[in-house]
């Protein structure tokens, strides 16, 4: 049975840490073109929405896609700070659980902020600081959840004694 060097074991966990982080990326990156733009997502996500409540009005669907990408936005983004906490969590094991939010916050902003200025080059798409903060939200807004959860199931977790 092949055993892992330290050298080895410390590649094949940053590996686990940050590979989530760089894929969340690149769907963001993938994400942030035109082919998600407003216009090209209403009809899909409208026959879905159709399919499931039935119909609705021209003005009515303009509210709810609206509302449909921001809950996206959130989500997607909190989903992804999520991503980065852990991988801080790996990487950092002294470190307490609001470094790590902090630098997950920071990483989701850095790259809320880049997928933003890439759009405002984009002919179908706005860049807006807005989203950056929904995005940002999103983030903390999860890591608040992970975090009463940790403090109410998992509480040593959080003291990190190594």
């Amino acid at each position: 049975m092949d055993t892992f060097t330290a050298q080895e074991q410390k590649r094949v966990s940053w590996l686990s840490a940050w590979l989530p982080v760089i894929l969340g990326t690149i769907l963001i990156a993938t994400s942030s073109s035109n082919l998600f733009s407003a216009q090209d997502t209403s009809g899909p996500f409208r026959w879905v929405y159709q399919t499931l409540f039935g119909p609705v009005s021209d003005l009515q669907w303009g509210h709810i896609h609206t509302h449909i990408r921001k809950m996206a936005h959130f989500f997607g983004y909190g989903t992804f700070g999520l991503l980065w906490l852990r991988a801080w969590w790996i990487s950092l094991p002294r470190s307490r659980f609001l470094q790590d939010a902090a630098l997950a916050v920071l990483g989701c902003g850095i790259v809320a902020s880049a997928d933003e200025f890439h759009q405002s080059f984009l002919a179908h798409r706005t860049g807006s600081p807005w989203d950056v903060l929904l995005d940002c939200s999103g983030a903390i807004t999860l890591q608040i959840i992970v975090y009463i959860a940790m403090r109410v199931f998992r509480p040593k977790k959080l003291k990190r004694t190594t």
